[in-house]
């Protein structure tokens, strides 16, 4: 055991360690795409996050995004009220649906798009990415006409 102090100051717990957003003060200066509006909860610019982001996503009736992948990122949705549709593959020839408390998993550069199933109803989830960084790559996709339907379950887990 060393009789030297420790020369690195202790943590200041209070302002760098836990951090709580309130619900009602979410931050709508983020990317948006038409039809959808996203909040930043968990950021770096917010709580100092370095390799992640958390947000809401609101996506309105009827409303789809192109096709897309974000990069090297992953990415997590929790669907908490309405439909989710997602296509996804080569020529977004996969299809599955989400509603309240299901998860969706889109793996690093998979082309995908989402949907909202519902015509009427607006989609509300919550959604987290292993980076921080704003990566969405707009894909020049001609979708199939009747996608494959795919459960949300895996080889594994048959529903």
């Amino acid at each position: 055991m060393s009789s030297f102090p420790d020369p690195t100051p202790a943590p200041r717990w209070q302002h760098d360690g836990v951090s709580v957003v309130p619900g009602n003060q979410l931050d709508g200066n983020t990317a948006q795409t038409p039809g959808m509006d996203r909040k930043a909860a968990i950021n770096f610019a917010r709580v100092g996050a370095q390799k992640l982001w958390a947000g809401t996503v609101h996506i309105h009736p009827d409303a789809k995004t192109g096709a897309h992948h974000h990069g090297a990122l992953e990415s997590v949705i929790y669907v908490i009220k309405g439909r989710a549709r997602m296509r996804w593959g080569e020529q977004l020839e996969f299809t599955a649906e989400a509603g309240p408390g299901d998860f969706i998993y889109v793996p690093p550069w998979v082309p995908h798009q989402e949907i909202n199933a519902s015509a009427t109803e607006t989609l509300e989830c919550v959604l987290c990415r292993s980076d921080g960084e704003a990566v969405a790559v707009n894909l020049d996709i001609e979708p199939v006409e009747k996608p494959q339907t795919v459960a949300w379950v895996d080889p594994t887990h048959p529903a």
